[in-house]
C-alpha cells in the first residue's frame, strides 16, 4: 500500500504488479443538497488517511437499454459522493528522485451525457500506468443534473465538473508521480465532444487531447435546450426552474429524461425540439451559453482556439451500426423513413439520393448507418480537424476499421475503447465478439501512450489537403489518404 497527500487529505492505494491504484478520490463535494444544480464546490478535508480501494459513487443515470446492457457495461454505485476520480500510477510517493514527473492522461467517459462512469471496467488505468503513465479517470454530473437548462442554475454544470477535475490534477497530481505540465486528455462519443469542447476554451489546463468517435459540433442553442427542460418539467408536473427540480429526487427524474431522450434519438424533430438539439439526436448536451462556450467547438478551434495543443482526433468506419443493428431498427426501415429522420438532424435533402447512388446495393439500414456516421462524427472530425491544423496546430487523424463478427455490429462506435485500454479481457465478448486481435490492441494502445509521452502517436499528421488518416485494422494497419472521399465531398 502507499499513501499520498492531496490538497484535501491523505490517500492509501493499493498495489499490484507494481501499479498503484487510488480510487474514488473526492475532487469536488457532493452536488446535492446545498449544491444541488450550482457550480461544482471544493470537498470538504479530511482528517488522517482515507482508503481508496474502491470505486467510489457514479453520477445518477439510468441504465442502458436492455439490448446494450451486455454490449456497454456501467456500473452504478450509490451514493452522494459522485464527484470522485481514480488515479493508476506506476510510482509511490518521492520515487523520481530527480524530480521529473511521468506523462499523465485523463480520460473523459461518454454515454451520451446520460451515462457511464469512470468505473467502468474497461477503463481501467492499469494499462497506461504499466506503460509509464500516469492515468486518471472522472465521474461528472449527467443529464439533467449535468446538462439541463434549468433558468436559476448556471449552464453546463456537467462540463463545470471536469474542469474542477482538471484543477485537481493540475494541483496534485505531482504527489502521484505525475508531471502537471504534460497532461493529455483523451475521451469517446460524449467524452470526445466534451474533450472538444474543452480544447475550443483554451483553459491551459492540459497540453494534449485525443478526442475519439466525438468531435466539435455538438452545442445546443440555449432556447432549444429550455424545450427540453419544458417537456421534461411537463411530465413531471414541475415548473422549468432549478428551483423545482431541486424539490424533486433524481430518481424521480431520470425515467422522464430517460423517455424524453429517446423521442429525441427516435424522431429528431427541429420543429418540436429545436435544430440545434435535433442536430445532435441528443437530449442533454453543452449549451451555448455565451460565457463558458460562446461559439459552437469546431467554429473556436477553426478560429485559432486550442492551436497550441496537440490533437489526435478520429472515428470507427462505421459507428451508427452499434445503434441501428442490435436493435432491430435497421430491418424496419425504408428509403423514404432514411431521408425523413436524416433531415430532421440537418442533412442535406439532397444527400441519400447521393449517397444510395454511390452505395446501390446497401439496405436502408446499412444506409442510415452510413449517413449519420458521417453526419455526427466522420465529417465533424475532419472539419475539427481541418480547423486545427489550418490554424497552426499540430493534428494526427486515425480510423478504426476493424469490424466485429457480434451481432452485425461491424466497425461500430465504441468498438475501439478495448483496443485503446488494451483491456480486451475486460470487454469480454460483448461488441468484440470472440477473439479480438490481441496485435491491433497492441499497436492502438502503443500509440495512444506514445502520443501522451512524446506528442507523436507514430505517423505523419493531418492536413487539410493531404489528409493522411492512419487506419487500424487487423491484420495490418494503413495509411490512407483522403478515405470515402466521394461520401465526404458530398458535405462540402
Amino acid at each position: 500500500m502507499a499513501v499520498v497527500q492531496t490538497s484535501y487529505g491523505k490517500v492509501r492505494g493499493r498495489v499490484r504488479d507494481g501499479v498503484t491504484a487510488f480510487l474514488g478520490i473526492p475532487y469536488a463535494a457532493p452536488p446535492f443538497g446545498a449544491h444541488r444544480f450550482k457550480e461544482p464546490r471544493p470537498p470538504e478535508p479530511w482528517d488522517g488517511v482515507r482508503d481508496a480501494f474502491e470505486f467510489g459513487p457514479t453520477a445518477p443515470k439510468p441504465g442502458y437499454p436492455r439490448v446494450f446492457a451486455s454490449l456497454l457495461p456501467d456500473p452504478d454505485i450509490p451514493g452522494d459522493d459522485c464527484l470522485n476520480l481514480n488515479v493508476w500510477t506506476p510510482r509511490v510517493p518521492d520515487a523520481s528522485p530527480d524530480g521529473e514527473g511521468l506523462p499523465v492522461m485523463v480520460w473523459i467517459h461518454g454515454g451520451a451525457f446520460r451515462n457511464g462512469s469512470g468505473a467502468v471496467p474497461l477503463y481501467s488505468g492499469h494499462t497506461f500506468a504499466r506503460d509509464g503513465v500516469v492515468c486518471v479517470t472522472i465521474n461528472y454530473r449527467l443529464g439533467v443534473e449535468g446538462f439541463a437548462n434549468l433558468p436559476g442554475a448556471p449552464l453546463n454544470r456537467g462540463l463545470l465538473d471536469q474542469i474542477a477535475a482538471l484543477e485537481w490534477v493540475r494541483d496534485n497530481i505531482a504527489a502521484f508521480g505525475g508531471d502537471p505540465g504534460r497532461v493529455t486528455v483523451f475521451g469517446e462519443s460524449a467524452g470526445a465532444m466534451s474533450v472538444t469542447t474543452l480544447l475550443s476554451l483554451d483553459l491551459g489546463l492540459f497540453h494534449r487531447a485525443v478526442a475519439q468517435s466525438g468531435a466539435g459540433s455538438i452545442a445546443q442553442d440555449p432556447d432549444d435546450a429550455l424545450l427540453v427542460t419544458k417537456e421534461i418539467a411537463a411530465r413531471l408536473g414541475a415548473a422549468p426552474t432549478a428551483e423545482a427540480f431541486a424539490a424533486l429526487d433524481p430518481a424521480a427524474i431520470i425515467p422522464v429524461q430517460n423517455a424524453v431522450a429517446a423521442e429525441v434519438a427516435a424522431l429528431p424533430d427541429p420543429g418540436r425540439w429545436g435544430a440545434t438539439t435535433a442536430a445532435g439526436g441528443m437530449a442533454l448536451t453543452p449549451v451555448l451559453d455565451g460565457e463558458l462556450i460562446a461559439r459552437r467547438p469546431e467554429d473556436a478551434i477553426a478560429a485559432g482556439a486550442g492551436r497550441d495543443v496537440d490533437l489526435l482526433i478520429g472515428y470507427t468506419t462505421e459507428e451508427f451500426r452499434l445503434f441501428l443493428m442490435p436493435t432491430g431498427i435497421a430491418d424496419a426501415l425504408t428509403d423514404e423513413l432514411v431521408g425523413a429522420v436524416t433531415a430532421g438532424m440537418g442533412v442535406p435533402a439532397d444527400l441519400p439520393a447521393a449517397y444510395r447512388a454511390h452505395h446501390p446495393d446497401m439496405a436502408p439500414g446499412e444506409l442510415m448507418a452510413a449517413i449519420i456516421t458521417d453526419s455526427l462524427f466522420r465529417i465533424p472530425v475532419h472539419r475539427t480537424a481541418a480547423g486545427h491544423a489550418a490554424s497552426g496546430g499540430r493534428t494526427w487523424m486515425y480510423e478504426f476499421a476493424w469490424r466485429s463478427p457480434n451481432q452485425d455490429l461491424g466497425a461500430c462506435h465504441a468498438l475501439e475503447l478495448g483496443f485503446v485500454f488494451d483491456n480486451l479481457v475486460a470487454e469480454g465478448e460483448g461488441l468484440t465478439g470472440p477473439n479480438p486481435p490481441q496485435g491491433l490492441a497492441d499497436r492502438m494502445h502503443r500509440a495512444w501512450t506514445r502520443f501522451a509521452v512524446d506528442g507523436d502517436p507514430g505517423w505523419e499528421r493531418f492536413d487539410p489537403a493531404a489528409r493522411a488518416v492512419m487506419v487500424f485494422d487487423d491484420p495490418a494497419d494503413e495509411i490512407v489518404r483522403d478515405p470515402h472521399s466521394l461520401d465526404r465531398k458530398l458535405w462540402d
